[in-house]
């Protein structure tokens, strides 16, 4: 056991690996009753009923989500609950003060996974870093849109959003307690999270909680979604409010439960510009802010769709089906039927499966290589990645996949003892040793701002003129415009 003696009294944690760790701090009153679908409202406590010392040995609820969601391996730490508004901190056990903050986002397409599934101990350690990890509502709860029935609903498609921005509010105001600077705070995360940093670069109101932006594959928060999901739902609810109960009386009188199953049955989308919380797309977002924006980091992995496409390698109408969905946000409402002729004219031999993949990592790429370039062109300066190391754990079938890099960003294969879930061999010394170069890359960046310094070969701003993007593979290389053919497409 571990304490500290903060602002809001004293906290007890655990220690491992030479690290704190706090687990389950609420930084949100419960989201539930007359509070579901509204936007969050800060703690006054730490927890319900803290007297004395606030226990943080366990870890709280996860938020209300599909079962077995967890990334990988099956469901991790907490019990889903719609009470959800928790985050975890790791920090070095050294003492001091003044350290970077990492504020990591976890992934899941908006609608699974939790920050519990995150051991930040290696990182914390090895970058002496602070760590903050957070849950968020998901699914219908954080993002369906209700604001046709008033100013109590208004933003309501983004309060997951709303609540990761609450959480960076709350590390301003706490996390000095733990050792973190409030003015070095540098968001992350994937896939879905990475969506999140990027929801949070185009709200204005999170300007000044953060300072970098970490951008690990992100799609999702493209276009505003439509197919009046808050009728879809309601009308799968069971009636039990009587015949005449409206839309918002059942979606608020049904059980958490309830709304979960009818969300699953509608097979509800989540993530897009609400036009309150969000405000616009996010690389115009990065343009807007010009010079007062943050410096990024982002960039995707060569094989992203094989951890989606696999399981229907042998249904092509499914294939089919999930990229006609899929179009619609890589050309941003455009015309589709051209994205498509273009794809084949230039790919004849593509099977569906073939086809499909292209089309995930168009909707990864796209946007990593438009924000990475307006980030630069603003003055912050915008990197731009690509994973190529392929990973061993399925054979050859994957690929350097959707996810790969989150084991690598951890640096949990620089671990004797399993941390998280990995996708490559623990034993494989190529990715150990790009696990430790590019978690190293991502701590430096932390610190300053730049991702240059920790061993990887010289990286320079993505732009028109020097369209640089580091790739990580085997060996380590910076290669010019591998996107060329495919901004054609896009545009």
């Amino acid at each position: 056991m571990t304490e500290r003696t903060t602002s809001k009294g004293v906290i007890r944690g655990v220690e491992r690996l030479g690290v704190e760790q706090y687990r389950g701090i609420r930084y949100g009153e419960a989201p539930v009753g007359e509070r579901r679908f509204r936007a969050p409202q800060p703690s006054q406590q730490w927890s319900d009923g803290w007297i004395g010392t606030l226990d943080a040995t366990t870890f709280a609820n996860r938020a209300m989500q599909p079962p077995m969601s967890a990334i990988f391996g099956g469901v991790g730490p907490g019990t889903n609950n719609e009470d959800c508004l928790f985050l975890n901190v790791f920090t070095p056990a050294s003492g001091g003060g003044g350290r970077p903050v990492v504020f990591w986002i976890h992934g899941g397409s908006y609608t699974s996974g939790s920050a519990n599934d995150y051991n930040a101990s290696i990182i914390a350690d090895q970058g002496d870093v602070v760590v903050v990890a957070v849950n968020y509502r998901l699914g219908a709860f954080g993002f369906l849109d209700l604001s046709e029935f008033g100013n109590d609903y208004a933003g309501s498609a983004a309060n997951g959003i709303r609540d990761q921005i609450l959480a960076l509010e709350w590390t301003r105001d706490h996390i000095a307690d733990f050792g973190g600077d409030p003015d070095l705070v540098t968001i992350i995360g994937e896939s879905a999270g990475a969506g999140s940093v990027l929801g949070i670069m185009a709200a204005p109101s999170a300007d000044g909680l953060y300072h970098r932006a970490v951008a690990n594959s992100p799609g999702g928060i493209n276009v505003p979604t439509s197919g009046r999901w808050a009728e879809r739902l309601a009308e799968r609810l069971a009636d039990g409010l009587g015949g005449d109960a409206s839309v918002l009386d059942r979606l608020l009188g049904a059980s958490a439960q309830d709304v979960l199953d009818a969300q699953i049955a509608a097979n509800f989308a989540a993530g897009t510009i609400d036009g309150t919380v969000v405000t616009r797309h996010p690389v115009d977002a990065i343009r807007d802010r010009g010079a007062s924006g943050v410096a990024l980091v982002i960039g995707t992995n060569l094989d992203e769709g094989t951890l989606f496409t696999l399981p229907m390698r042998d249904r092509p109408d499914l294939l089919d089906a999930s990229c006609r969905a899929l179009a619609v946000q890589v050309t941003r409402n455009g015309d589709t039927d051209a994205y498509f002729a273009d794809l084949r004219a230039r790919f004849p031999d593509d099977d569906a499966y073939a086809l499909a993949n292209r089309v995930w990592v168009d909707l990864f790429r796209r946007t990593s290589v438009e924000a990475a370039d307006a980030a630069t062109v603003s003055g912050p300066g915008g990197w731009l990645y690509r994973l190529d190391l392929s990973t061993t754990v399925a054979g050859d079938a994957l690929g350097a996949t959707h996810s790969a890099d989150v084991a690598l960003t951890f640096n949990w294969l620089g671990s004797e003892r399993p941390m998280g879930f990995s996708l490559y061999e623990r034993d494989d010394p190529t990715a150990v040793e790009l696990s430790r170069r590019w978690s190293a890359t991502i701590l430096a960046f932390a610190r300053t701002g730049n991702p240059n310094g920790a061993g990887l070969p010289d990286w320079q701003p993505y732009s028109a003129d020097a369209r640089s993007c580091l790739v990580l593979d085997t060996t380590i290389e910076i290669r010019d415009d591998p996107d060329g053919a495919d901004r054609d497409r896009w545009r």
